[in-house]
């Protein structure tokens, strides 16, 4: 039995592309589709369109989590997400991350899988065709999605990227991992939302910054920031650009952490904190504020950087931004929050043990807010 796309036994989550139902174009970090079935059979067919990377796809079953490799091509490809699935398991003391042989039979009861997107959009967009099971297959509903609703705007370590490289803890990142090592699962971002029981849009991108023409992302030559991305469903010029329409999906809570790629090319908070660039950078990071503020009407903003090495003049920047804006009356449900290590933890990408830290305290800190914020 083929179930197509726009069943109603399936459920989405993520900023995803349903301009042809039929082929729903899965872009950002974190975005999942799932099923609930009975029977001992699942396979997905998928179309893969790979700007870079090692592209694989997250998979959750019965909650073992694990990943299949996807093809180079762009072809439509099957793939059994019971016999080609990597599992994954990670030691909860020391972070240690082993990858066991494929779940190779399920028993004929029930099962849930969650299919999701482990990259951000800069690596790949994933166009799903639909899952395939035994002709005797009896579908469930899967549990319904969360009342709270929460995104997450920022960098690579929002997404998780390289985050299973946990052999260097607080070191560089590996050379030439490809993305191998990247998983929007361990990010802070969905941990925090799976301890707040929270909807969770990963609405970040790896390199991004908050302006064009600064960061990483779509360099060298068209350099693409915060401030042109946001409001777009498809967002990387390789692989197709699309506007977004804000009015879809209403976070009540938004962690805006940016502020890190901005260092590139120029250090400019930290090399002339009064100079015109920082005060540029400052002036633009309130409109973008401001924008969210206006686009979700009385959402609760926090805003913050990651524990990944960086200048502490960028956290002052936000600190002077969030605190002018209270002055100015326009702060009531405006927070800046600063992890523990904050800024100088690892020189590398975020490992999941440290993804753990910072989700114990960010999490801690939003639940202090009170109940009233998610209304």
């Amino acid at each position: 039995m083929f179930i197509y796309p726009d069943n109603e036994a399936l459920q989405y989550s993520g900023r995803i592309d349903f301009d042809d139902k039929k082929a729903p174009v899965m872009i950002y970090a974190g975005s999942f589709v799932k099923i609930g079935f009975t029977g001992n059979t699942c396979k997905v067919r998928l179309a893969n369109k790979r700007n870079w990377a090692i592209d694989s796809m997250g998979v959750i079953i019965d909650g073992v989590q694990g990943k299949i490799i996807l093809t180079d091509d762009s072809d439509e490809h099957e793939y059994d997400l019971v016999g080609d699935l990597m599992a994954i398991e990670v030691d909860a003391e020391d972070g240690t991350l082993t990858l066991d042989a494929p779940i190779s039979v399920l028993d004929d009861g029930s099962h849930e899988v969650t299919l999701f997107k482990r990259m951000d959009g800069g690596a790949h967009y994933v166009t799903f065709l639909g899952f395939e099971f035994d002709d005797d297959v009896v579908l469930t509903q899967p549990i319904a999605l969360p009342d709270r609703r929460m995104e997450v705007i920022g960098d690579s370590v929002s997404c998780g990227e390289v985050s299973e490289a946990v052999h260097c803890l607080a070191m560089s990142d590996p050379e030439n991992n490809e993305g191998f090592f990247s998983n929007s699962w361990y990010s802070y971002s969905w941990q925090v939302a799976r301890r707040l029981k929270a909807e969770l849009h990963i609405t970040s991108q790896g390199g991004i910054s908050l302006f064009d023409k600064t960061g990483w992302f779509n360099g060298p030559d068209d350099l693409r920031g915060i401030e042109t991305c946001y409001d777009k469903l498809e967002y990387n010029p390789p692989l197709g650009e699309k506007p977004y329409d804000c009015s879809q999906w209403k976070p009540q809570v938004i962690v805006v952490a940016i502020g890190q790629n901005d260092a590139t090319p120029a250090d400019i908070m930290k090399d002339d904190y009064e100079g015109e660039a920082a005060k540029k950078w400052r002036a633009g990071y309130k409109r973008f504020i401001e924008r969210l503020q206006k686009l979700y009407n009385g959402v609760t903003i926090i805003c913050a950087t990651t524990v990944l090495m960086h200048d502490p003049n960028w956290d002052k920047a936000i600190d002077d931004v969030v605190n002018e804006m209270k002055k100015e009356g326009n702060g009531d449900r405006l927070h800046h929050f600063m992890y523990t290590r904050t800024g100088a933890a690892t020189p590398g990408h975020p490992r999941i043990p440290e993804h753990n830290e910072m989700a114990e305290e960010l999490s801690a800190f939003i639940e202090g807010l009170g109940e009233g914020i998610w209304n």
